[in-house]
């Protein structure tokens, strides 16, 4: 009998991580000593905040992502907190604003200029106040506009509703008390309908955020928790901790049955915590260690053995904290997957480090880029606080195919009734186009309405590009959507002048029809 090894195939199996040059990284960054278990780094497509040092209270700095090399040393900071910063998030659907919680109780929601900050930044534009402690752990909802969720030291969740004119909110919608212990992690599930919590009493709970109620409860002697994580809609959590001998250990469980882990792995005896992040998109999972300068990445899968390692990014310098690139601010083109930001204290530096699948071809890869969040929210805070759950509206990665950054809406034309020769000019190609098409289904009608509809509906896709009306996009703000606005606009006339070219073919073939039928008629 012949031995036949399991080979599994996967188009992720040669992920490699790349570091940036020292070019594009940002030096002389002046990180945080503290000791507190977090992330320390925020980033969006726009920015990325770091919580830094600050004599006589806390701080952090927000610098452009493009604004690498060296940090002037008096660069202005986010500096309204009177303890130590503790915990950063940006807004997931404002690209503009910032939540930041601390040591003196508070947390606070900032707004960001769009322009370079040149002085330092004090005043909130809310100020939370309820818990009694200490603030460790922000989550903004995934799905719901201006809902955060905080957790303190009080051993207390609270929701707070951001949809309000106060600038001091004192009572959170929802106060949830059911843990015994501080909480050390939280994360929801893909619509925001479920909240996994691990606490410092060695407990996993599974909660309705809405009511509070503990759904499940999950408490193993072999593993002691200290980070949670929601495996996107695969009904699986993943948990990150400590082994009875002390390893680092990483445990899969069942969303439906919290009574044993599916799966425990032991990872090395290195006493720092593990911080796991997950992409539903790419169903893989890497696991980035505090104090060390490796990244290990897995791929999970529904059936056993659940988690499949694919290889590990290794570097001497050690991280302290971890921020990610969300999904629409990533290289397609380099198709990078996963973007990691690593703080290194030792050296004042935050190096990019980007997770790529090699790949030949440099066209857009449809097949390691499927459909994702984007940054429209699926609902209102009030309609998520009546009991409405969603899934996140989900855009594509091509480059072109949807506006993917949250930039303010743009403001409507007023409208007048004598329209001025400028909007004239602007709705000129709108006017011409919706012509044609009624031009087009005048002179068409006798061969047929189905023949009608169907035209209607392909002259319709001709001018929507991608799904949206390319005259009604906000106006570009950097230089790289002014040219993409620019392709577009060549792209829409020379269609438009294809449109043209074909109605003046079809008008000389119907003449041509006149004057023989015209001359049918003479002859009989």
């Amino acid at each position: 009998m012949s031995w036949h090894p399991q080979y599994r195939s996967s188009k992720f199996r040669h992920v490699y991580g790349k570091a940036a040059s020292k070019e594009k990284c940002y030096d002389c960054v002046p990180i945080t000593c503290s000791v507190h278990d977090n992330h320390f780094c925020a980033v969006n497509p726009h920015f990325i905040a770091v919580v830094t040092e600050c004599a006589g209270g806390g701080a952090f700095l927000v610098i452009p992502i493009h604004q690498t090399g060296k940090l002037d040393p008096h660069y202005p900071k986010v500096c309204g907190h009177k303890g130590n910063v503790l915990d950063i998030k940006w807004n997931p659907f404002d690209d503009f604003v910032i939540a930041s919680c601390s040591e003196d109780t508070t947390v606070k929601i900032w707004d960001i200029p769009k322009h370079l900050l040149t002085r330092n930044i004090t005043s909130a534009r809310k100020e939370l106040l309820g818990h009694a402690r200490r603030v460790g752990l922000l989550e903004w909802h995934p799905t719901a506009r201006n809902i955060l969720f905080s957790t303190g030291y009080d051993y207390k969740i609270m929701i707070w509703n951001l949809d309000t004119q106060e600038a001091l909110i004192q009572n959170p919608v929802k106060t949830i008390g059911c843990h015994k212990d501080v909480i050390l992690s939280m994360s929801f599930n893909t619509n925001g309908s479920l909240l996994a919590t691990a606490c410092r009493d060695r407990k996993i709970r599974l909660l309705d955020p809405r009511s509070g109620a503990v759904i499940q409860e999950a408490s193993s002697k072999s593993h002691r928790v200290s980070k949670v994580l929601f495996l996107g809609n695969m009904k699986k959590l993943l948990s990150t901790g400590t082994s009875r001998w002390n390893n680092r250990q990483i445990a899969l469980w069942d969303q439906s049955d919290l009574s044993v882990p599916l799966l425990e792995e032991d990872l090395d005896g290195s006493s720092g915590l593990l911080f796991p992040f997950y992409d539903s998109d790419t169903h893989m999972l890497y696991v980035v260690g505090k104090g060390d300068g490796n990244i290990r990445y897995y791929e999970i899968s529904a059936e056993k053995p659940y988690l499949n390692y694919l290889m590990e990014f290794r570097s001497p310098l050690p991280q302290k904290g971890i921020g990610i690139m969300p999904k629409r601010g990533l290289d397609v083109s380099a198709c990078e997957i996963f973007r990691f930001y690593k703080l290194i204290p030792v050296k004042s530096l935050i190096e990019p480090i980007s997770m790529i699948v090699p790949r030949r071809s440099e066209s857009y890869q449809e097949d390691i880029y499927p459909m994702t969040a984007g940054a429209q929210p699926a609902l209102t805070a009030q309609e998520w606080l009546k009991g409405i759950n969603k899934e996140p509206v989900l855009v594509s990665l091509r480059p072109g195919s949807e506006i993917l950054n949250s930039l303010p809406p743009f403001p409507e034309r007023e409208s007048s009734l004598q329209p001025t020769v400028s909007s004239w000019y602007q709705d000129r190609p709108e006017r011409m186009a919706v012509k044609e098409i009624r031009k087009q289904s005048g002179s068409q009608e006798k061969r047929g309405p189905k023949k009608v509809e169907e035209r209607l509906q392909e002259d319709r896709q001709m001018w929507l590009s991608n799904g949206f009306d390319l005259f009604e996009c906000p106006p570009p703000k950097t230089e790289n959507e002014l040219l993409q606005m620019f392709y577009r606009q060549q792209e829409e006339i020379r269609r438009l002048r294809e449109l043209v070219n074909q109605r003046d073919v079809q008008i000389k073939q119907l003449e041509l029809e006149i004057k023989n039928v015209r001359t049918d008629s003479g002859r009989y």
